[in-house]
């Protein structure tokens, strides 16, 4: 197996099928009302395994920029046709994700897809904000040299820390304006006002005093920094070091973002809806562990049982992303009777849910949906068709 895919890092492609089988996993329950809470994202504070997933597909498009971009570094490279690409490749994530809140999920009676769907569509989400971290990072590894990316990374974090916590935010509250300064609760924080001064309308959703979007604006500018810190782990599987110091490189730098994570968590807490800066390095700390993890199994210790289903995730992870989603949002349209029951809605209910009760019969569509999409990419992967977007 691992010769079937000789040049490539075979490690990153089991860690990429892991990451997007799991993001699979969270979004596809049989019923949002019964979901196991680790599949659950935290209520704000805190973290479960379910907030890995984001955070680590970033580190993971960071590690590969290490890789792709080196290229576009040698003195003669054509530097418009390189920026050419990455506004190119840019524009085409971002408007894949865009396609995707295009798609309604349902159209009952009266239902105008202009504005029932296109006006409030939402601007931002997953595949956007990849674009954008994807865009800023290339311009900072093409522009800058390694010392001054680690200044970014770290610049970028301490950016939006002071402006999360002294900038005020003005909320009208009985009438009155009240400023709230280094608020970080739900209803009330700097990057929710951002999004609602912005891009109000056009947001996941509405909260009591402004719009709410986890991948909002501001929170994308430290996403971009969980992105950097991929790269910096690229440069470090790229040094030529032995594999087995490589391996242990890895081992101390998760650790060592684990625990300075925890310690920036009392002052700023961890929170992936806010992308906060102790989110950035202890789910960077934890993405650099399980790529260590990743690359001493697979490509110190050579061992390939068990991986092939996440190599054939990881080689098409983000045209599945795409496919995945267009097809749950079709199952949701998809309608099987007189009393609008959808395809997804009778899979569950009356498939699943007489065997498996409503929680495991949830979780078992989940599982179901993986293994459908595993089969779809085993076709590809056997054909050696890799969809580059």
């Amino acid at each position: 197996m691992i010769e079937e895919l000789k040049g490539r890092l075979v490690s990153l492609d089991v860690f990429r099928g892991i990451t997007i089988a799991g993001m699979i996993l969270v979004n596809n329950p049989g019923s949002w009302s019964h979901v196991y809470p680790p599949l659950r994202h935290a209520e704000w504070h805190g973290w479960t395994p379910t907030d890995f997933i984001f955070p680590f597909f970033l580190f993971i498009v960071g590690v590969s920029m290490a890789f792709s971009m080196s290229k576009y570094l040698q003195p003669a490279a054509d530097r418009k046709g390189i920026y050419r690409k990455i506004v190119r490749r840019t524009i085409v994530i971002f408007g894949l994700g865009f396609l995707l809140f295009l798609i309604p999920t349902n159209m009952p009676a009266g239902y105008n897809w202009f504005s029932d769907t296109l006006a409030p569509v939402r601007f931002l989400g997953v595949l956007q904000r990849i674009a954008i971290v994807y865009f800023f990072s290339a311009l900072i590894i093409l522009n800058f040299n390694k010392k001054k990316q680690y200044i970014w990374a770290i610049g970028l974090l301490a950016f939006y820390w002071v402006v999360m916590k002294l900038v005020p935010v003005p909320v009208l509250q009985d009438g009155i304006v009240v400023y709230h300064v280094g608020s970080l609760t739900k209803d009330i924080n700097l990057a929710t006002y951002i999004d609602t001064v912005l891009i109000s309308g056009h947001t996941w959703k509405m909260g009591p005093y402004f719009a709410f979007d986890p991948e909002g604006l501001l929170s994308t500018i430290p996403a971009i920094s969980t992105t950097l810190i991929g790269v910096f782990t690229g440069y470090w599987l790229k040094s030529g070091k032995e594999k087995y110091e490589l391996a242990a490189g890895l081992f101390f730098a998760g650790v060592t973002g684990l625990v300075l994570g925890v310690i920036f968590d009392m002052w700023f807490p961890i929170n992936k809806a806010l992308w906060s800066p102790s989110f950035v390095v202890f789910m960077g700390g934890m993405a650099v562990l399980f790529l260590a993890v990743c690359y001493y199994i697979v490509d110190v210790k050579n061992i390939s049982r068990g991986s092939k289903a996440f190599i054939i995730y990881g080689t098409n992870a983000l045209a599945l992303y795409v496919l995945a989603g267009i097809f749950t949002r079709l199952s949701l349209l998809i309608k099987v009777n007189a009393a609008g029951l959808s395809l997804k809605g009778w899979v569950y209910k009356s498939v699943l849910v007489p065997v498996f009760g409503d929680l495991n019969g949830s979780l078992a569509y989940a599982i179901l949906y993986i293994l459908l999409w595993l089969g779809a990419m085993a076709i590809l992967y056997h054909r050696r068709i890799f969809i580059k977007i």
